[in-house]
């Protein structure tokens, strides 16, 4: 028999030039934020680090907040040891049915000085960097899933003009709605009261369509998942503009809101 050949120690050096790394957090069952993510943050400027947390559907409120205690072990899970710029909690309507501090809050046990943004904040962001105040709001949501939601964006300033749901339970086949039911869903709620959009969910594959119809209505688009994604480069200190993803990406982030002042 041959001997096996000893093994060399060999000299290396560790990289210095570093990427900004970013962090999310994905529901068990999300099948859109991980593909949007890949189109929206420049891997050039970023580096994005995915855990999940255990969901089962239906996504009603109360079984959207009983992800909250495994908040915290989740987030501790995103590259022990790593610093991260940004966190981001993938779920529109679960942020708004445990509350965007509460998340913070729980996030921010497993990843101590981590800033945290939820698409439901990151929203309330867009629309202030794009200076609208008046929306309509298309979701895939049950009708009580999507009322807090409406309700959480009053309270922050806006007014919801129009608010439209496809009444859908299952946030996997929230991620297989076609593009044009989408279009379609955002035509049916423009009117001259409405400024601009909010595709709600980051399993609604809402990033596909915003160029669509920001041509054929003349409207800026807000998505949950190109909101987080802008949110999380701009709280990296990051300019990335990619194109066709809407006019969001040719704004900054305002500064209460990339310190996470706004609830």
């Amino acid at each position: 028999m041959t001997p096996p050949v000893q093994s060399e120690t060999l000299q290396c050096r560790l990289r210095e030039d570093d990427p900004v790394r970013l962090g999310a957090i994905l529901l068990s069952t999300d099948m859109t934020f991980e593909r949007d993510a890949a189109r929206l943050i420049d891997p050039a400027q970023a580096a994005l680090h995915a855990a999940r947390i255990a969901f089962e559907n239906p996504t009603t409120p109360d079984r959207l907040r009983a992800m909250t205690p495994d908040l915290a072990r989740t987030a501790s899970l995103l590259v022990p040891g790593v610093k991260l710029s940004a966190v981001a909690f993938c779920c529109t309507s679960a942020s708004v049915a445990i509350g965007n501090p509460a998340v913070r809050a729980a996030i921010g046990e497993g990843l101590p000085g981590v800033p945290v943004i939820t698409p439901a904040s990151a929203a309330i962001a867009g629309f202030a960097a794009l200076g609208v105040k008046r929306v309509a709001m298309l979701t895939p949501y049950l009708p009580d899933t999507a009322a807090p939601l409406a309700a959480y964006f009053e309270e922050q300033g806006l007014e919801v003009m129009r608010n439209g749901a496809f009444g859908l339970e299952d946030d996997r086949d929230m991620a297989r709605i076609d593009d044009e039911s989408i279009i379609n869903g955002a035509t049916a709620l423009d009117g001259p009261e409405v400024e601009a959009f909010f595709l709600s969910c980051t399993s609604l594959r809402g990033v596909d369509v915003i160029d669509r119809i920001e041509t054929a209505l003349g409207k800026p688009v807000v998505t949950s998942n190109q909101a987080l994604c802008w949110a999380l480069q701009r709280m990296g200190g990051l300019t990335g503009r990619p194109d066709g993803y809407g006019r969001l990406f040719d704004c900054d982030m305002p500064t209460a809101h990339a310190q996470g002042i706004i609830p």
